[in-house]
C-alpha cells in the first residue's frame, strides 16, 4: 500500500507491492507498477507547463505490469 513519486528531471517511480501507486510529474517523467496498482502520469512541455495528464490502473486497458511509460497526448506510452 506504499506510494512513489518523482517529480524531477525524468525521474522514475515505481510500485511494485500490493494496492501500490506511482505518480511522475516531472519533465519526460516516467512510472511503472505491478498489476492491480495505480499509475498517475503527467506530460509537460518545453517550459515545464503540465499539457495533459493520464491516471490508470496496472493490468487494465492494456497498460502492462512492470513496464515503464510516460504521458504522451493525455494517454500512456511505452517508455523507450
Amino acid at each position: 500500500q506504499g506510494a512513489a513519486s518523482a517529480t524531477g528531471y525524468r525521474g522514475a517511480a515505481s510500485a511494485t507491492g500490493y494496492r501500490g501507486a506511482a505518480m511522475a510529474s516531472g519533465y519526460e517523467g516516467r512510472a511503472k507498477g505491478a498489476v492491480g496498482n495505480a499509475l498517475f502520469l503527467a506530460e509537460r512541455d518545453d517550459d515545464l507547463n503540465i499539457i495533459s495528464v493520464w491516471a490508470g490502473i496496472v493490468g487494465r486497458d492494456g497498460v502492462k505490469a512492470d513496464t515503464w511509460y510516460m504521458c504522451r497526448g493525455g494517454k500512456p506510452v511505452e517508455a523507450a
